[in-house]
Formats: structure tokens, sequence, C-alpha cells
């Protein structure tokens, strides 16, 4: 702790570093880059974990936790499969789904797509699909399409949306692909560009005849999907579904299905955090540029203050404040800003978007079509402790150098 002297004498340094020309210049660029380092890595940091949150909700919401596959054609007896498998400690739900990739066709545009099939009640389930309903709604008939599919096909409610599978059937004339015409009668929009452009959903027994699930007397889905209680225990659930079906079957869980997608917000999130390290690590060599020239310009001042009966550690602590004192208050500034934007990544990117008069951020480029933020006090805590301790060792050896001035030495300093 500083003493009343102490303090009095490092806040009059404080003072008179203002005056002191490019001492001050170097102490203002070193607060500032401190402030700027601090407030930029909690702002990445806040807008990594708000992606990160945005894709897990997005992808839970809409594909289930653990998804259940055959090495077959298909899955049959999928009802009395679903309720066994319900019974599984953690397990909330299992419902059927078929699933195949398509070309969607209307009015001479196309684009390829991936075609879901639920049944009503279970679709209904999902609420982060019913929330999202822009127009229309899920009827049970038709198909339900993304926003910017039926933005960039130029399609409305009632609109009929040409479905092309590949896998078509076997004529005289060769394989002819299967054609279907189908009417849109919802459209939803979650903020994923992958869903928004790409899913096409559809009635289960509709899909199961187009995928010829339900053929010659067939009755099967493509896979299940299992749905618990808690997503972060997503991995045990699959483990234990896959014991319990054994060979034959491939179980996946929601982190291993897209972990490509999580690893690259990962360590993209862990790049931009060292690069703002340094950010703050050259606003601490700074401090200790202007401590030194401090400690030469006041040399004479120490050499007095030694006379008088100051102790090493009473000069070391003087000027060990002077220097700390830049590194807190660049740290209070930064939290205080990136804090601030951090709690309005959305409206600031609205007026950025309304000032420039185009998006900032493509949505097919950066999964989706908003800059979501969640802020981690825990980490807020982390930089403010790395940047504090950066600042506090950046003047250890300037406040070192001050109290090792033999006081006949300092008095010849002019």
């Amino acid at each position: 702790m500083l003493s009343p002297f102490e303090r009095m004498v490092a806040i009059r340094y404080l003072r008179a570093r203002r005056e002191e020309g490019l001492i001050s210049v170097i102490a203002l660029f070193s607060l500032i880059g401190i402030a700027l380092g601090v407030a930029t890595l909690i702002v990445v940091l806040a807008v990594m974990n708000g992606v990160r949150g945005e894709l897990i909700k997005s992808i839970i919401g809409l594909e289930g936790h653990v998804s259940v596959y055959h090495n077959g054609q298909g899955i049959g007896g999928y009802d009395d499969l679903s309720k066994s498998l319900a019974q599984l400690p953690g397990v909330k739900s299992v419902m059927p789904k078929v699933e195949g990739q398509i070309m969607a066709s209307y009015k001479g545009q196309a684009t390829g797509a991936m075609v879901a099939g639920y049944r009503y009640d279970d679709l209904k389930q999902k609420n982060l699909l019913v929330k999202k309903i822009i127009a229309g709604g899920i009827t049970g008939q038709g198909v339900v399409i993304g926003s910017r599919m039926a933005e960039k096909m130029g399609l409305q409610i009632g609109d009929e949306l040409t479905l092309i599978s590949p896998e078509g059937r076997a004529t005289v004339a060769g394989l002819v692909p299967r054609v279907k015409a189908y009417p849109v009668t919802g459209i939803f929009s979650i903020g994923m560009f992958a869903y928004d452009n790409g899913l096409i959903l559809m009635p289960f027994e509709e899909a199961q005849v187009y995928f010829k699930l339900k053929d010659n007397g067939a009755d099967g889905a493509s896979m299940l999907e299992v749905m618990g209680d808690d997503p972060d225990n997503a991995q045990q659930i699959a483990q234990q579904v896959g014991r319990v079906l054994g060979a034959g079957w491939r179980v996946y869980d929601w982190k291993s299905s897209n972990n490509g997608i999580f690893q690259a917000v990962i360590v993209q999130r862990n790049v931009m955090f060292l690069i703002l390290m340094l950010i703050i690590l050259v606003a601490s060599f700074n401090i200790v540029s202007s401590l030194i020239m401090l400690v030469r310009e006041k040399g004479r001042d120490v050499a007095i203050l030694r006379t008088m009966g100051a102790s090493r550690g009473s000069v070391m602590r003087i000027f060990f404040a002077c220097g700390a004192s830049v590194g807190v208050i660049g740290t209070v500034v930064g939290v205080a800003l990136g804090l601030l934007i951090a709690f309005n990544t959305e409206n600031i990117q609205l007026w950025l978007e309304s000032m420039m008069g185009h998006k900032l951020f493509a949505d097919e480029l950066y999964f989706l079509s908003h800059l979501p933020s969640r802020v981690e006090f825990s980490e807020v805590l982390t930089v403010v402790a790395m940047a504090l301790g950066l600042s506090f060792l950046a003047t250890i050896y300037p406040a070192r150098r001050a109290a090792s001035l033999d006081p006949a030495e300092g008095l010849r300093y002019e």
C-alpha cells in the first residue's frame, strides 16, 4: 500500500508528465493502446461466444441431439424402435425422419436443397422452427421453405415448387429423374444461411413416397432423431444408443456431426485472442519506455528524496504507482468501452448498414444473418487480469531502476 506521501508524489509526477512533451505522449498512447486492446478483445470474445451459441441453438433446434442411421437402405419398424430408445435414461423423445438431396426449381431457376420429412406433430415440437415462421404456417401439407430460398427464387405462399430427385425410375428410355411439384405453405427464417437457403420441410408420408421409402409394402425412415434432456449430454446418449442397437448402425451426436464448424470458430477465436493480446503487450512496452524516460527526467528529484530520508522501497512504489496507473486507467476504459459495444453489437451493425447502404456480413460467408454477442464475465475477468498483469510487470524494471539510483549521481542530472 502507498503511504500518503508516496501517493502525493506519484500524483504530482503524473500531473507533471502532461507537460513533458514526448513522455506524456508515449504514456497517452500506452493508455489508448491498452484500452483499445482490452475493448477489442472483450468484443471479439463476446461475438465468438454469440456465434457459437447461435450455431448450437440452430443446429440442435432443427437436427436433434443424436442422429441414428442404419447401414441399409432405410429404417423399418421405426415406431417400435423409437419407443424402445425413448426409454433410455436422459432421452426426451425420438422421432423418425426422411431426408434426401434434391434440386428445387421454379420458373426456370434451380438450386440444390435438402428435404427433411417430419410428421406434423413432431414438426410442431421444434419450437425454434415454429417461432421463426414469417409467412404462412405448418399445415401438414405442401412444403415449408427458408426465407433466402424464397427470396432468391421469387417464391410466395401458394406457389408450386418443383422438386427433382436424381434417384429416378428406370424406363426403356433410361433412368428418368423423379419430378413432382408441391405448394409452398410456409416460409421460415432461422437466421442461419445454410438452413434458410437450402432446407425444405415436407410431410413425413409424402417424403416417404417421394424417396421411395413407402413402396411395394415398405414403410421406412431415413434416420431417427433423438432429443435428450440436456444437449451437453449428447455424447453419453449416443454411446447408450450405440450399445443398444449394436452392429449395423451409425450413431452421431450433434457435436461430432458439426465438428468442422465449431473447430473453425474455436481456431478463429484463439487466433484473434493471441493477436489482440499483442496489442496490449506493445502498449505495455510503451509504459516501460515512458517510465524509463520519466526516471531520467526526475533523477534529481529522486536524489533529493533519497537525501531527505526516502527509502529505496518508497521510491520504487512511487514510480510503480505512476506506471500502474496507466495500465489501470487504460484497462477500466477498455472494459467500459468493450462492454458498451458488446451489449449493442446488433444495433451498431444495423446503424452501420444504414449508413453504408449495404450488409456488412454476407450470410453465405459468415453462417449467420446477424452479429450475435454473448458476454461471459469470467472471460472479461481473465482479460482484465492479463491486461493488469502485463501493465504491472512492465513497471517493475523502471521502478527498480529508479530505486537503485545513487543520490550523488542523481544530483548531476540536469
